[in-house]
């Protein structure tokens, strides 16, 4: 075997570089961060953080570090330039085991992200790293960085070897223009300036989104008293206007009582963009977060579509880096975020627009929204946060249902697709593609915890209300073994100690978990199946009956491309339905 200096390369120490070496960091693996500046940034930026992203830090180990520099429960409300509330966001769901959405600080949170790669020995931080050359020798990358001193001038050269390399250094990226990929989408020339003060003098704990024909803004209550504001620039305004405290007071002078008293901790201007990669990955470097894709930020993505990004890579550079999977698995990386990447930034678009009209168009746009505010239907599509798109992952590691279910069971699946949307009296789609909830359960260990804590951070085969290894075969158990499968059996609370006692005779260990909230009923009870398989990401890779846990697990493997194993099978288990030798 070829000795690297480290499993991967990570280049950028912004939030998703970061969050990708601590996931790689608690599967085991060895990563360096080389980081061309020589701190962290400083200055506020991505302020709204959601439920998804707070698993991934979950997993990481990170978020009761990070949860002190966040708020739950952000309230997004869209007024017009009165005043009037044409719109409120407000979700008040918790499946994924959070509230939907939260305001943090990023320059705090960003600190724990980098602080938490101390926990491993393989893991380091390099400041004053400017990667300046790349190189893909097949089987490795050589990594090669200046090392700067505190002018910036270079001291020497190093070079660094590794399995991959990930580019997570920002829309700039020096890693995307080495791969020579296009960067596809639009820059609006709209400019808008952000402003946060300290000891925040309005006080109210949200998010104004102030769609104003005379000058569109944004005001948002942060934690630690800060208070952000971002004001649109005007075509005939120069950018080097806001560097004239009397033009920021003006600005600032509709929202507070004597602008001038107010103590400024940051001010940036900045211009949206909304563009994507077209691919990803090139051999043995690939490319995250902004490096990968820009988006406006009206919704609060930019930040937790790039953690989205680590999540999804990190588990499948783990299991290629351990032998788990062929290289092939990463294939499926650009296929599963790109489309989403895309999805959400045509949303963030949108959402700009809205928020830009005119004097004329604002005022059909009021009209309308009034109209909308009246029809409970369409009132909660933006209450809930419908209109934002949920990633599913219609291909790359997900197993089309249709193909597990035969005879009676597939007649409420279409065929054709790659996914087989199920359609029942309540109006569910298959679950395949889709992130599995996470409400409280308990267990014979532990009471009321979050799913997530039961299952862990690698593969699931969950079943209700039944024994997970019933129907499998020797060699699935293999399979299971091999790959570190956790077997799971949903249960009412009511069932959990009954089956518990049942279960301990399995052939390969179950855990029980108890439905103590009937969350999990509710799921399993509209839609076609009884079985799970989860991937590391939370994600549901295949879904069907439960006696058709062998054709599941095949159909997985070769979606992940994951390793078989070599086990003799009887002769009549080569036989049975689904035997996945």
């Amino acid at each position: 075997m070829t000795t690297f200096d480290t499993d991967v390369v990570v280049i950028g120490a912004g939030p998703v570089g970061l969050t990708l070496a601590n996931l790689l960091g608690v599967r085991g693996h060895t990563a360096t961060v080389l980081e061309a500046r020589h701190e962290l940034i400083d200055y506020p930026r991505g302020v709204g953080l959601d439920d998804e992203s707070i698993r991934t830090l979950h997993t990481a180990g990170l978020w009761e570090r990070v949860q002190p520099f966040t708020v739950p429960h952000h309230v997004v409300r869209l007024v017009n330039g009165t005043g009037r509330v044409l719109a409120t966001n407000n979700p008040r769901t918790q499946e994924f085991g959070y509230p939907r959405k939260h305001g943090f600080v990023q320059p705090l949170v960003d600190k724990e992200l980098a602080a938490g790669l101390d926990r491993f020995p393989g893991t380091t931080l390099c400041f004053g790293h400017k990667v300046v050359g790349l190189e893909d020798r097949g089987d490795h990358v050589l990594v090669t960085a200046a090392r700067l001193d505190a002018e910036g001038e270079t001291v020497e050269t190093v070079t660094l070897t590794a399995r991959y390399a990930v580019g997570c250094e920002g829309g700039s990226s020096f890693t995307r223009k080495w791969m020579g990929v296009q960067f596809e989408g639009k820059s609006p020339s709209t400019r808008w300036v952000v402003v946060d003060v300290a000891d925040d003098p309005i006080g109210t704990p949200s998010v104004y989104l102030g769609a104003d024909p005379r000058r569109p803004y944004v005001s948002i209550g942060l934690p630690q008293s800060i208070r952000r504001w971002e004001f649109m620039l005007h075509d005939d305004e120069p950018t080097e206007r806001c560097a004239d405290p009397a033009f920021m007071r003006s600005l600032l002078r509709r929202h507070v009582p004597d602008p001038a008293a107010l103590k400024i901790i940051n001010q940036r201007t900045f211009t949206h963009h909304g563009r994507v990669a077209s691919e990803f990955r090139k051999g043995r470097v690939l490319i995250a977060g902004d490096a990968a894709h820009l988006m406006p930020v009206w919704l609060g993505q930019g930040w937790n579509s790039g953690i989205r990004d680590a999540t999804n890579l990190a588990w499948k550079l783990s299991a290629v880096l351990a032998g788990d999977a062929r290289d092939t698995l990463l294939d499926t990386y650009t296929e599963e975020r790109r489309k989403h990447a895309s999805d959400m930034i045509d949303v963030n678009m949108a959402a700009g627009t809205v928020m830009k009209m005119g004097r004329v168009g604002g005022t059909v746009r009021d009209i309308a929204a009034s109209a909308l505010n009246l029809v409970p239907k369409w009132k909660s599509y933006f209450t809930e946060l419908r209109f934002k798109p949920m990633p599913r992952y219609a291909t790359g590691v997900v197993v089309d249902q249709a193909t597990l279910t035969p005879g009676r069971a597939r007649a409420g699946f279409k065929r054709g697709g790659a996914l087989a949307p199920f359609t029942d009296s309540a109006g569910e789609l298959s679950p395949v593609g889709l992130q599995f909830i996470q409400p409280r359960v308990s267990t014979a260990d532990a009471v009321n915890v979050l799913l997530d804590d039961v299952t862990g951070d690698w593969w699931t085969l969950a079943t209700w209300g039944t024994d997970p290894t019933a129907y499998l075969t020797e060699v699935d158990l293999a399979f299971v073994r091999r790959h570190r499968i956790k077997l799971v059996s949903f249960m009412p609370e009511t069932q959990r100690v009954w089956a518990e006692r049942r279960y301990a005779e399995a052939p390969a260990p179950v855990a029980v978990v108890g439905d103590s909230t009937g969350a999990l009923k509710d799921w399993f009870d509209v839609r076609a199946c009884g079985l799970v398989v989860l991937r590391p990401d939370h994600f549901v890779a295949a879904a069907s009956l439960t006696r058709q846990a062998p054709r599941a697990l095949a159909a997985v493997r070769a979606a992940a491309s994951l390793t078989a194993v070599s086990v003799p099978v009887p002769v009549g288990e080569l036989a049975a339905e689904g035997a996945s030798s």
